[in-house]
C-alpha cells in the first residue's frame, strides 16, 4: 500500500489532473515532483506537489500524461508505519526512496498527525524557512 487520502479538512474530493510521467513506472498513491517538466518520484526531502494516481508495471514513454491529485496542505495521506518508526504527531519525517513509503528518517517534509502501530497520517508541508520565503 502506498499513500492514499484519508481526508481533507472541508471533505472535497480533489479533481484530477493530467500531467506528462518521465520514464518511470508510476504507482497508485505514489508521491511524485516535478523535475525537467516531467513528473519525477519524490523520496527523501522532497516536498511531494502530486500524488499518482497511475497504476504502470512498465515505464511511462517520456512525456505520456498520467492522472494524479494535486498535494494540498490541508489533505491528510494515511500510509504503513515502516518497521521502527517512534515518530509521534508534530515529528516531520523523510519519504522512502520510491515515492511510497514513509522512512524512519527525521527532517523531512511529511508531518505526522497520527501515528498508530501499524499506520501512519501525514501531511506534506514546506520546510519553515522555506515557508516565510
Amino acid at each position: 500500500m502506498a499513500f492514499q487520502i484519508h481526508k481533507t479538512d472541508d471533505g472535497r474530493v480533489p479533481g484530477l489532473e493530467y500531467l506528462p510521467c518521465g520514464a518511470i513506472a508510476p504507482q497508485a498513491g505514489m508521491a511524485m515532483k516535478m523535475a525537467s517538466g516531467k513528473l519525477a518520484a519524490a523520496a527523501g526531502t522532497d516536498l511531494p506537489t502530486y500524488l499518482s494516481v497511475a497504476q504502470r508495471t512498465a515505464p511511462c514513454e517520456a512525456g505520456e500524461l498520467i492522472p494524479v491529485l494535486r498535494v494540498q496542505p490541508d489533505t491528510i495521506f494515511e500510509a504503513p508505519a515502516p518497521s521502527g518508526f517512534t515518530a509521534v504527531p508534530g515529528d516531520r519525517v523523510q519519504l522512502g526512496g520510491d515515492g511510497l513509503t514513509l522512512s524512519t528518517a527525521a527532517g523531512g517534509a511529511a508531518e505526522v498527525v497520527y501515528a498508530g502501530e501499524d499506520v501512519v497520517r501525514i501531511r506534506f508541508v514546506q520546510a519553515a524557512a522555506a515557508a516565510k520565503a
